[in-house]
């Protein structure tokens, strides 16, 4: 699926792995590399199965459906997330309702055709009027800055998304700045209001809709 990267460190440098391998398949490779001594052990000493036999990466590079069981269906489109390509949001049908998760992301055309009509879109938002405080802690900021503001969407977009889309309810989440003070939850669903007529919810860990 390839959405996955490292942790946003600040002031610190890394040596390249070189690899031939997909994205997730080298994610798990190096995930068991990393905890081999944990799982040896715990293998050899509590009497557990082998864990890397369970594991099977199935990589997917365009849209499409991704998988479906008798519970639910997946399905992924590709979303606009640069230096990430590809990158994709995901939308979860059940029997009872439907979730669409947008993942990193711009505004994107294909992430309202993937929402439409769905329960709850899960959408990532930045707060503009905060980025600039947030970037002034540290000493990159100016491509900081414009990092920030070209790989995602305001909580503006975001509303004007889920309109656009029709869904029922929207939850702000992977927010941007995630720890301003000075930001407040009415903030957040004030912005996305400007355009999306329904509930704003803004996400929390843990929280349950």
């Amino acid at each position: 699926m390839a959405t996955t990267r490292t942790p946003r460190l600040l002031n610190c440098s890394a040596t390249s792995i070189g690899t031939t391998l997909q994205p997730l398949e080298e994610m798990t490779s190096l995930f068991f590399k990393m905890n081999s001594y944990d799982i040896d052990a715990r293998i050899a000493d509590e009497g557990r199965v082998p864990l890397v036999p369970l594991v099977h990466v199935h990589e997917i590079s365009q849209g499409g459906q991704v998988m479906q069981d008798e519970n639910v269906k997946v399905t992924s489109a590709v979303v606009h997330h640069p230096p990430i390509v590809p990158s994709f949001g995901y939308r979860f049908d059940a029997a009872d309702r439907s979730i669409v998760i947008s993942g990193d992301t711009t505004p994107s055309d294909n992430l309202i055709r993937l929402a439409q009509g769905a329960d709850v879109l899960v959408h990532e938002a930045l707060y503009v009027p905060g980025v600039d405080r947030l970037v002034a802690r540290v000493p990159n900021a100016t491509a900081l800055r414009q990092s920030i503001m070209s790989h995602h969407t305001s909580a503006e977009d975001a509303g004007r998304v889920a309109q656009a889309a029709g869904v029922k309810t929207l939850v702000l989440s992977h927010l941007v700045p995630p720890d301003d003070p000075a930001i407040t939850d009415e903030m957040w669903i004030d912005a996305a209001r400007v355009h999306f007529r329904g509930p704003v919810i803004v996400g929390k860990d843990l929280l349950e809709i």
